[in-house]
């Protein structure tokens, strides 16, 4: 049966883009999508108090990821972005479900699988958290586009909590890495997928580690890309020169996150506390 063609004509592009992620990870896909759509309005949805995600039952991780959707919805967003990659491999369906093509949703991890399935890569690692891992998605993801691509996935629960405690460039995540990329699972890779969009926040001492041996992918940047060519192709973007509004909401508001919002988004971000 041929897939009916999805309808947003109910939509406006003056509409703000929704996104949500269990803690900072998220931020790094939220910057993209202000560089390259600097003309958007966003709100964010930090699940602080629940994170990480990655260590919850699946459950669990779509019973926040549903609730912080219908937040969104409420909030009148024209794009869901599922920022974290547990949520996705655990709670996409039930998202979508909830939506019910009322809005597009945008995951982390299918326009990635897809566009490394397609690219030259042969042994592709994936890091990612044990929600994720146990998931298999990327696995199956890439595999579906391109079954000759040989996958292997390392579960590195350990860096999600570093992030959030904010031990960027700091001996413990230094001893982390090389504990974790040293892993016979990853011997041979030629590629490594951060299936975390925490890790990108890590992304220089991963690169440094593996110095030019292994190609590090840049999942916030094909995220963007992605939504964008929805948004465009439903003529939904936001042409319109204006002054963007950034609206954060968190369930427990956290030094880490304040510091990092501040850091990507500029000094005058309000951060909201909102509870579920």
């Amino acid at each position: 049966m041929k897939k009916k063609k999805a309808d947003y004509s109910h939509l406006s592009a003056s509409q703000p883009i929704g996104i949500f992620d269990s803690g900072v990870g998220g931020l790094t896909v939220a910057k993209e999508i202000k560089r390259l759509l600097p003309n958007e309005d966003l709100i964010y949805f930090g699940d602080t108090k629940h994170l990480p995600y990655g260590e919850k039952s699946r459950e669990a991780i779509v019973g926040y990821s549903t609730k912080i959707t219908q937040f969104l919805l409420d909030k009148n967003c024209k794009a869901i972005v599922v920022a974290c990659n547990s949520a996705t491999a655990n709670a996409l369906h039930e998202v979508q479900d909830l939506v019910a093509e009322r809005v597009p949703v945008i995951d982390v991890i299918n326009p990635v699988a897809e566009k490394v399935a397609y690219e030259i890569h042969n042994n592709v690692g994936v890091i990612a958290t044990k929600a994720t891992v146990n998931s298999g998605l990327y696995k199956k993801s890439i595999r579906k586009h391109n079954k000759f691509i040989k996958v292997d996935e390392l579960a590195t629960p350990l860096l999600v909590p570093a992030i959030e405690e904010g031990f960027k460039n700091h001996p413990i995540t230094h001893s982390i890495i090389y504990n974790y990329l040293s892993n016979n699972k990853l011997k041979n890779i030629e590629t490594l997928i951060l299936g975390c969009t925490h890790y990108p926040l890590l992304i220089d001492e991963i690169k440094q580690y593996y110095g030019n041996r292994v190609r590090v992918i840049d999942s916030p940047n094909i995220v963007a890309h992605q939504l964008k060519m929805i948004l465009d192709k439903h003529h939904l973007l936001n042409e319109e020169p204006h002054q963007p509004t950034y609206h954060f909401y968190l369930s427990d508001i956290t030094k880490n996150f304040e510091k990092t919002s501040k850091k990507f988004f500029g000094k005058a971000i309000d951060l909201e506390l909102k509870v579920l």
